[in-house]
């Protein structure tokens, strides 16, 4: 059927939206690499690294050939719990806009792997990150993504049938992409244990520090830029027509999302900024750059329906959730690299929370009804909305705990009992740059390194 210049016009201008915020949230698989890169040992660079590339083309082939399918299938086959048709991305009319939509989903899909790859890196095989990367973007994260986005997903505030007659909203993935991402690496490293070294016979912690702040102050800023992707982006068209009013798109809205981002975002960082220097006795950058990204993280679910003051209130709450399940972690003897269980996790279950506190009415009509007059919905509890929209959030939170440690917490200990988990513990101690890659990303003497346990132990005495 023909469509009109209008018609035309509209189209092309979401698609180049949607592309372009695709390919922002992409440039985040960058900020993860030298995130991943200056937070593990010299010894450990090249693997990390390549865990990254792993996770981009992986997770390309998984969710293109079954992904994209469980997460946004429709038709006969389909259904509000797993979408289950496997032709969706050719039975879409709108080709052309939703090849788009495709590639922006991808880019979401692969990031969730790249979270898991930090808890449990500097210490597992090769072969274990290829098994799973392509079972959590091709299964486990895209089931949850049907859940809470799809238009048939039981979670949904998008459905014809609401959820508690809300629906939960987690508009750009607190919950979808950040806590499925860091409860699957929770299992993986619980499963794996700590890294040699880490904690003494007495359990007490050693610091095992990152080679290059450079890098993560870097990986930083350009997870920062690639945020501006992930949030307002999810804002998947820009132009949609208003019934009742003269408004023809998410201009506002969108414009407020990405202010939003930034304040959780810079809160976070200036308060773990100064509670760590309280606590420790120092200003460290790596710290701040942590409490940033957790600000990100929390803000992630709520961005689009919440004023920028309640922005401001979520970031200093998820700064202090990081620092608390940091500290828990340490005490618990918990290992993990990136504090990717603590930031994703930790920082994601509150997002999902602050959503259903301060989320504001106006914004979710605009977000979820295109600003239609004379329509009531569940908003935020503190605001005076009830009980309605906060419970959707902890069902959501619940319910992805759930799935992900029965999915991901198995296939951890399989691998595990198959000695196809974690490297010998004389690898580790080499590094798995020289004992997995064959050899080091920068060059270092040899002699600098140790070559067995035995050589470990003893530069570690000697120091």
């Amino acid at each position: 059927m023909a469509i009109s210049w209008e018609q035309s016009v509209t189209y092309s201008i979401n698609t180049i939206y949607l592309l372009f915020s695709a390919y922002l949230v992409f440039v985040m698989q960058i900020g993860f690499a030298m995130l991943c890169a200056g937070s593990v040992r010299a010894k450990n660079a090249v693997n990390i690294m390549l865990t990254n590339v792993v996770d981009a083309v992986v997770g390309s082939i998984s969710f293109y050939l079954f992904g994209f399918a469980f997460a946004f299938g429709h038709g006969p086959n389909s259904n509000p719990f797993i979408g289950t048709n496997f032709f969706a991305l050719a039975t879409i009319p709108n080709a052309t806009y939703d090849y788009s939509f495709f590639l922006y989903q991808w880019a979401f899909a692969i990031a969730v792997a790249g979270i898991t790859s930090g808890s449990i890196a500097e210490r597992t095989q090769f072969s274990a990150y290829l098994v799973f990367s392509f079972f959590l973007t091709g299964f486990v994260y895209p089931v949850v993504a049907h859940w809470v986005w799809a238009s048939d997903g039981w979670l949904s505030p998008s459905s014809s049938h609401l959820f508690l007659g809300s629906g939960a909203i987690d508009f750009a993935g607190s919950g979808v992409v950040h806590l499925v991402g860091a409860i699957a690496g929770l299992w993986g490293s619980v499963v794996e244990g700590p890294r040699v070294g880490r904690f003494d016979a007495f359990g007490k912690p050693v610091p095992l520090r990152g080679h290059n702040a450079s890098l993560v102050v870097l990986g930083t800023f350009l997870l920062w830029f690639g945020w501006f992707g992930f949030n307002p982006g999810s804002f998947d068209k820009i132009l949609v027509a208003y019934p009742s009013t003269s408004d023809q798109g998410n201009w506002t809205s969108i414009g407020r999302t990405a202010v939003v981002t930034t304040l959780a975002g810079s809160t976070a960082g200036i308060v773990t900024l100064f509670s760590r220097r309280l606590l420790i006795g120092h200003w460290d950058a790596i710290d701040v750059c942590n409490g940033l990204l957790g600000g990100f993280v929390a803000i992630t679910s709520g961005c689009s329906v919440v004023e920028p003051w309640a922005a401001i209130v979520c970031g200093f709450v998820s700064a202090w959730v990081l620092i608390g399940l940091n500290m828990l972690a340490i005490k618990l003897n918990y290992d993990d690299p990136l504090e990717a269980a603590q930031l994703h996790g930790g920082c994601g279950a509150w997002g999902l929370i602050f959503t259903g506190l301060f989320a504001k009415e106006e914004f979710v009509i605009q977000a979820y009804d295109s600003g239609v007059t004379g329509v009531a919905r569940p908003y935020g509890l503190l605001l005076g909305g009830g009980w309605s929209l906060i419970g959707a959030q902890v069902v959501e939170l619940l319910v992805i705990l759930g799935w992900v440690s029965v999915t991901m917490g198995p296939m951890f200990y399989a691998l595990h009992k198959l000695k196809l988990l974690r490297i010998t513990r004389e690898d580790e101690v080499k590094g798995l740059d020289i004992s997995t890659h064959g050899g080091y990303a920068y060059n270092h003497r040899e002699e600098e390194y140790p070559q067995s346990y035995a050589d470990y132990m003893r530069i570690r005495d000697d120091q």
